[in-house]
């Protein structure tokens, strides 16, 4: 566990986290959407810092990122949990363990440890992928500055659901991100995801102005998100994205 970040004392023992646009009161002994950030005694801690579900070395095509470090490899991490709740997830045995099953699993992994073993594998760059790195923030973030440190770039693999502090707090440390942009309309999110669209939008537009390379990735499901016109929206729409 370690003492979580961007909260606020409210009353009661009561905290508001604002790592993402829930922006989640919690009550003692509760955790946030996520599953993975709990107020124990009016202190909000991550339970997931330093516990790696995934661990793997893969080619940073696979984030999938083609105009950064291309031919390359990335040091991929995860920890469960996920701030949205996509009724299409990929990942959910281990994005949604916390909400599903009130576990949390992973191996005991610290950041140096991380860094140690992609040098040792010849990666260019560390990911953080496979379930939402917002949730597990305070691994990312220290993780990746002691990355930097040791020469190697950080990747976030991003639903794009966080808040501006968070993204202009880490972005010293981050150079890349593939933003899953699962709906250009906000139905789709409160629907599928339990999230809303303009958020995603905003974190696009915050990484395009502080400089991060951003790709952006949209998983096409027939009948829920495949209408022509909503697929040519983000490229008309260039100032939304």
């Amino acid at each position: 566990m370690k003492e979580a970040m961007f909260v606020s004392a409210m009353e009661d023992g009561a905290v508001r986290c604002g790592l993402c646009p829930h922006r989640c009161k919690i009550k003692e002994n509760q955790v946030g959407a996520c599953g993975v950030r709990e107020n124990r005694d009016g202190i909000l801690y991550s339970l997931v810092y330093g516990k790696s579900v995934a661990l793997n070395i893969d080619p940073i095509e696979k984030k999938p990122l083609f105009h950064f470090f291309p031919g390359t490899l990335s040091y991929s991490v995860a920890t469960v949990g996920c701030n949205l709740h996509c009724l299409h997830c990929q990942n959910a045995d281990i994005s949604q363990m916390p909400i599903d099953k009130g576990s949390i699993a992973g191996r005991n992994m610290p950041p140096e440890e991380i860094v140690k073993q992609a040098k040792q594998n010849g990666c260019r760059s560390i990911s953080y992928t496979y379930t939402e790195p917002t949730v597990y923030f305070e691994y990312a973030f220290d993780t990746s500055r002691i990355a930097v440190e040791s020469g190697l770039k950080n990747v976030f693999v991003s639903n794009g659901y966080m808040q501006p502090e968070a993204l202009t707090t880490i972005q010293p440390y981050l150079h890349a991100a593939n933003v899953d942009l699962k709906s250009f309309r906000n139905t789709f999110y409160q629907k599928i995801c339990k999230a809303s669209l303009q958020p995603v939008l905003d974190t696009i537009q915050q990484m395009k102005k502080q400089n991060i390379w951003f790709e952006v990735t949209t998983l096409i499901i027939p009948g829920l998100n495949d209408e022509q016109e909503e697929l040519k929206q983000p490229v008309r729409d260039r100032s939304q994205v």
